[in-house]
């Protein structure tokens, strides 16, 4: 007759993963997760190099086209960023959709279950593309700085930090916005479509129609951002800015967020 020994029931702490749980996961390694997989993939990797290129290419356009008075640093760095200010919301809308859109949701949220701290990772990682990028293009304005003062420009290195972080947080409420949109739509195209034609035909509605002027003013983020790119934004000019920052980016976000924890994973 053979005795059978029974193992003793695992505790609860000891039935948990080792390396796995969403507890034993920081935030920050989470972040990195996020911020290779903008770099990883073909699409991510191509719009990055375009931002870059185009970036470069605006330097170019102020070194030939623009005056001798206006090849300042500050000009540089203002006409640099309007590439990022366009393509980044891009990055953030496939970093949302990408578990969606690439069928890899099951394998994220079994490995990380508390799916608003995977939203959480990606916006970070979404804020950080969006400081790293200004600080490329301050990089390149320099660049271009240098070359226009050898060639006749004023060269003029004077900024505003004022100035600065105006630019930097358009950048940040830009990527956002499309982290948002991606967040509420969860598919790539519909969101980069959406994105780009809701707020156009709500400035131009803006514009035509006459009773929404006064609601353009408030609502329209393409209107409201314009005084980020000028020096010396009034307290009234931020007033208009925040609000229509809770309308594009809080709300589509807020309403993003409680669809990802909710959607079934199939």
């Amino acid at each position: 007759m053979t005795a059978v020994r029974q193992a003793p029931a695992a505790t609860a702490s000891e039935a948990r993963p080792r390396d796995g749980g969403d507890t034993r996961i920081p935030l920050w390694r989470l972040t990195q997760v996020e911020l290779r997989k903008l770099s990883d993939t073909r699409s991510g990797l191509w719009l990055l190099i375009v931002i870059g290129l185009a970036a470069a290419g605006t330097a170019a356009i102020m070194l030939f086209a623009a005056p001798d008075a206006e090849q300042t640093f500050a000009g540089f760095f203002a006409f640099g960023l309007v590439p990022a200010s366009v393509l980044l919301p891009v990055l953030g809308i496939l970093s949302m959709t990408s578990e969606w859109s690439q069928r890899t949701a099951l394998t994220t949220f079994t490995l990380m279950p508390r799916r608003g701290r995977v939203i959480a990772a990606k916006l970070i990682a979404a804020v950080l593309i969006a400081i790293a990028t200004t600080a490329a293009a301050a990089a390149l304005s320099a660049a271009g700085n240098l070359i226009a003062i050898g060639t006749g420009g004023a060269g003029d290195w004077h900024i505003e930090a004022a100035l600065v972080g105006q630019l930097l947080v358009n950048q940040m409420v830009f990527v956002l916005m499309g982290s948002a949109f991606g967040a509420l739509l969860l598919n790539s195209p519909l969101a980069i479509v959406l994105y780009f034609a809701i707020p156009t035909v709500w400035s131009v509605l803006g514009e035509m129609v006459r009773w929404l002027h006064t609601a353009a003013g408030w609502v329209d983020i393409n209107v409201t951002s314009v005084p980020l790119s000028e020096p010396g934004m009034t307290g009234g000019q931020w007033a208009r800015f925040g609000v229509a920052a809770l309308v594009w980016v809080a709300l589509p976000l807020t309403l993003g967020t409680v669809r990802v924890l909710r959607r079934e994973v199939s």
